[in-house]
């Protein structure tokens, strides 16, 4: 038998702890319970899974969910969107095996922005400094020509700007120069970008 102790139930008591049974969001609410039901369905049937799907049943499937959406968009087999209201994609915008675009908030890609495998856009996070473990959720914006390494991840409410680069299993936790090649946990600016016709 495990022992526990009773929840703290003042301040004095919680001071110092964290206490998950009076976590509460009940106050975020992405989109009514049919609309959630319904996407879970459809991305996993359409979007995160491999059986070969294709491209354009893809992107109709996300327009029909509210994505606003440019031209030549790809998108990869394996690729998991949290709520596809809350995304915009530019034109030619390119989405790799495994992407998962966890938009608790608004995330906007402009164009010609490369997301490589295993990459994630993370717009969620928690209040660690509250006993209520609070959600938080800041937006993403990637500008065009940003390219995003694999298994690279984007915190909330960073901005990456102008054909910045996020290297391979970097994390960016601050907004990106325009032209800058960042690596690291946390990332920090490597050399500048130079694109050569």
């Amino acid at each position: 038998m495990v022992k526990t102790s009773a929840p703290a139930t003042n301040p004095e008591q919680m001071a110092g702890r964290t206490d998950f049974s009076i976590y509460d969001i009940s106050w975020y609410k992405p989109g009514p319970r049919w609309k959630l039901i319904l996407w879970f369905l459809a991305n996993s049937l359409v979007l995160n899974t491999y059986f070969p799907i294709p491209m354009a049943l893809k992107r109709f499937v996300l327009k029909a969910f509210g994505t606003k959406m440019g031209v030549g968009v790809v998108i990869k087999p394996g690729v998991n969107i949290k709520y596809p209201w809350f995304l915009t994609l530019g034109d030619h915008v390119w989405i790799g095996e495994r992407v998962w675009i966890d938009n608790l908030s608004e995330v906007v890609i402009g164009s010609h922005v490369c997301l490589s495998q295993g990459a994630m856009l993370l717009t969620g996070n928690h209040d660690y400094r509250r006993p209520t473990f609070d959600l938080t959720a800041r937006p993403i914006t990637l500008d065009d020509g940003v390219w995003i390494g694999a298994k690279s991840v984007v915190c909330p409410g960073v901005r990456c700007h102008s054909h910045s680069v996020l290297a391979v299993n970097s994390v960016a936790t601050r907004s990106l120069d325009e032209y800058g090649i960042y690596q690291g946990n946390p990332a920090v600016w490597v050399r500048k970008r130079e694109i050569f016709a």
